[in-house]
């Protein structure tokens, strides 16, 4: 690891002048435990990792440091919600804090951008995919940063439950923007995981921040249901738990379903998953969150953000997707330190449907070679000898037949691997709408860019109302590059003389030849995502093998997060109390794929036809065709509309591997 370099701050607070600016500036009297180790940490310049349970104060960490620093705090934030929530405290204690989000409009966001340049504001909240904007990227650069904030941060990490590619890049944006100072902050992160954020940040050991994981406040009780028992065994856990409450399930259909069904008995309950628009989906938390709705049905969209105090309730109608997203989950429960219920409906009827999932997410081979062959037959020799590649995500996406998740995935390993570098990207469509005189602005533009503003004139072309920059036609008649464009375009948006439009962001990678071997890359990666599939199987074994434990339930949640000092035996889980969970056995309501053997080259049949008839150039696989018949989504699915076919998913809730087996056997005949 380098060498951490401390920051020159005023001399180190001792604690008794944290304590009184703690009090001064929030209100508090004392902290919790682990945020006074963290913020000294920091405020003498050592870069650290909090690992917090849920709702034990991770963010405050954050906010008080940034109050002491000379500059800007940057924060990567994974919801606009939860931006928002902590935005509303900063601003009730008078610290001047701002985010940069899609909600708002043009005029918003440059004065937040104008705040950050004049030192107005000591917090700035965004998403990590802003920095794919060349506008911020331009604007940033030219701000002071004192400290890089990543909440959620165990998306740093390829061995995080929830792993985000995009976070990956991080490291390499704190070195660009020579930010001396990094706080990562999560709730749940393994041993390993840990060790994986540090040491892309260059956070030491002893800069690792890890309080008790144990909730006392939590009972958490494990039934076994079967499917058609969960219904009733929900209702009667709704009538003996008062208050607000979550049901987690897996799937959106299963939200609506139930949410309907507690409905027609009386229960205020809706459902949340990301089928439903962003505008309802906001309407529904905000009642939720003010008390106007007690339940919630959802998928795991619903989730981060739901910063709600008094959650009585977490029942798991399904599987939960780990133990990670399992503690998550029941962690949003009881925040205020009441008691508080954490119930699963346990059965391993879902069982198939998550494994299916982790399938589906898994990139074919031919998808691979098909991607490595784009990136060759595509990049192009520029005038300085160099290679670039430049891409779309969403065409990509469809071209390769690779989700775009798993795409971005396999882009930053082939990073990873020195076959590309990523060198910057813009927005392929600009367009612009003159609200005033462009001609009499020139005299309000500044003399050294009176000329680059003339040459800008001349090379826009017009359709009607909007026009279009012609970059290539500009940096030829006057030797000014597309960013010496747009910061123009940009300078004349902020006063107000035109309307400027960004659509289609391209990626321009470098591609490195001598590194970039297509079979050698081809192998790598294709190892890669069968070890990424082996793990994630492996971790929904982990979480079953967890659930049937007969030892404390609470006592080994916390020693796999990596605290030893809960209670043996806390006295509040279903297995203190005796009762060790035994999944009953799934009930096969259907017949054996055996027995279905014509009905199943019927459906193959099907949309063999349809693949060969909307997309001949596609290649006909066991993978493919399973994938079909179990339900995973697929960018090809959506170009051949395979979901109006009569055999789409008819297989979701059957093993995946029994699937494909039945599949192949079918295909030798």
């Amino acid at each position: 690891m380098k060498t951490t370099t401390p920051l020159t701050l005023t001399p180190d607070f001792q604690a008794r002048d944290l304590q009184g600016a703690l009090h001064t500036i929030f209100g508090f009297e004392h902290f919790r435990e682990g945020q006074g180790q963290t913020i000294t940490q920091l405020l003498s310049g050592h870069s650290s990792l909090a690992v917090f349970p849920t709702g034990s104060g991770k963010s405050l960490c954050y906010q008080f440091t940034a109050t002491q620093l000379p500059n800007l705090t940057l924060v990567i934030s994974p919801l606009i919600a939860l931006m928002h929530d902590q935005l509303a405290f900063l601003q009730s204690k008078g610290i001047p804090a701002a985010c940069l989000d899609s909600s708002q409009s043009k005029e918003d966001s440059q004065e937040v951008m104008r705040q950050a340049q004049n030192g107005a504001i000591k917090i700035l909240m965004i998403s990590v995919e802003r920095f794919k904007n060349e506008r911020f990227r331009r604007f940033i650069k030219q701000v002071p940063i004192s400290m890089l904030v990543v909440d959620e941060a165990h998306c740093i990490s390829e061995w995080g439950h929830n792993f985000r590619p995009d976070y990956l890049k991080l490291p390499q944006y704190k070195q660009e923007l020579n930010i001396p100072l990094v706080l990562l902050l999560t709730a749940t992160a393994t041993r390993r995981v840990q060790r994986d954020m540090a040491q892309k940040f260059d956070i030491f050991p002893e800069h690792i921040v890890q309080t008790g994981f144990y909730r006392h406040n939590l009972d958490v009780d494990l039934i076994p249901a079967q499917g058609h028992e969960k219904l009733n065994k929900l209702t009667a856990i709704l009538d003996n738990t008062q208050g607000a409450s979550i049901v987690y399930v897996t799937q959106q259909k299963t939200a609506d379903d139930i949410a309907q069904a507690l409905r027609s008995k009386g229960y205020s309950a809706t459902s949340y998953h990301a089928g439903l628009g962003n505008d309802l989906r906001s309407q529904i938390q905000a009642d939720f969150m003010a008390g106007h709705t007690r339940i919630i049905v959802a998928t795991i969209a619903f989730g981060m953000g739901i910063d709600k105090a008094d959650i009585r309730l977490v029942v798991h109608y399904d599987l939960p997707k780990s133990i990670e997203n399992y503690s998550q989950e029941i962690g949003r429960a009881g925040r205020d330190n009441q008691a508080s219920r954490c119930v699963l409906l346990a059965s391993l009827e879902g069982l198939h449907t998550l494994e299916n999932f982790v399938y589906g997410d898994t990139p074919e081979r031919q998808g691979i070679a098909s991607l490595l062959t784009t990136i060759e037959e595509q990049a192009e020799t520029n005038d300085d000898q160099q290679t670039l590649w430049e891409t779309q995500l969403y065409g990509l996406s469809n071209q390769t037949n690779i989700r775009s998740l798993p795409l971005k995935t396999l882009l930053v390993q082939l990073e990873i691997l020195g076959a590309i570098t990523p060198k910057y990207s813009y927005y392929a469509d600009v367009r612009l709408k003159w609200e005033g005189d462009r001609y009499a602005f020139a005299a309000q533009v500044p003399d050294n860019m009176r000329a680059a503003y003339d040459a800008l004139l001349k090379g826009i072309q017009y359709k009607k109302i909007w026009g279009t920059p012609n970059f290539d036609l500009i940096y030829q008649q006057s030797g000014l590059s597309r960013g010496d464009v747009l910061q123009l375009l940009e300078y004349a948006e902020s006063h107000h003389v035109l309307t400027l439009e960004s659509k289609q962001l391209t990626e321009v990678y470098q591609v490195n030849l001598e590194r970039f071997h297509l079979d050698t890359l081809l192998n790598a990666l294709d190892q890669y995502v069968t070890e990424k599939q082996t793990a994630e199987i492996e971790r929904i074994a982990t979480m079953i093998r967890f659930f049937e434990l007969n030892r404390c339930l609470n006592h080994n949640l916390a020693r796999y997060f990596g605290d030893k000092n809960a209670p043996e035996y806390c006295g509040h889980c279903s297995v203190c109390r005796g009762k060790v969970l035994v999944f009953p056995e799934p009930i096969e309501q259907k017949e054996s794929l055996e027995k279905q053997r014509q009905q199943m080259a019927h459906y193959v049949t099907e949309f063999t036809q349809q693949l060969r008839n909307k997309s001949s150039e596609t290649r006909l696989t066991s993978v493919l065709i399973t994938r079909f018949l179990t339900g995973l989504a697929q960018p090809i699915f959506t170009k051949i509309k395979a979901r109006q076919l009569t055999g789409f998913g008819v297989y979701e809730e059957k093993a995946y591997k029994d699937v494909i087996t039945a599949v192949e056997a079918l295909r030798t005949q």
